[in-house]
């Protein structure tokens, strides 16, 4: 799972590069679009770096948990957070142009997905099992 977590960090955090690299360049300006929709292009492009992030650092030091529930919750939170960017870059091309529609549910999911793969990876983390304790 480390490697899938790293080779899915590093593609978001380049999306977030071209992504910030299409803002610098939108024609027209993003200075002359509206409040909103600079806004709604500027939290795509940061909810897009946030998920990459946490997959380039799971990626990099994620250890795997024992098997039982703590393993079962990593690997299910680790699903989540893969899915997470996958929702998200989408949303950068999508969302922006078809306004405050029902069409932003990309955003919503991939952000609720984001912050419950963190959950799970914090539940699987917390405390110690009693076989690892007895392994020190």
């Amino acid at each position: 799972m480390r490697g899938l977590h790293l080779l899915i960090g590093i593609v978001a955090v380049m999306a977030f590069l071209a992504t910030g690299r299409f803002m610098r360049h939108h024609d027209p300006p993003m200075t002359v679009l509206s409040d909103s929709s600079r806004l709604m292009f500027r939290s795509r492009h940061i909810y897009i770096l946030a998920s990459g992030l946490v997959n380039l650092m799971l990626g990099l030091y994620m250890q795997r948990r024992a098997a039982g529930w703590r393993g079962i919750t990593q690997a299910v939170g680790s699903i989540f957070l893969v899915v997470s960017p996958t929702l998200l870059i989408p949303a950068f091309a999508i969302e922006p142009a078809s306004g405050f529609q029902p069409e932003m549910w990309r955003s919503a999911a991939g952000l609720y997905v984001l912050f419950l793969g963190c959950m799970a990876h914090l539940a699987s983390g917390i405390g110690k099992s009693r076989r690892e304790r007895a392994r020190e």
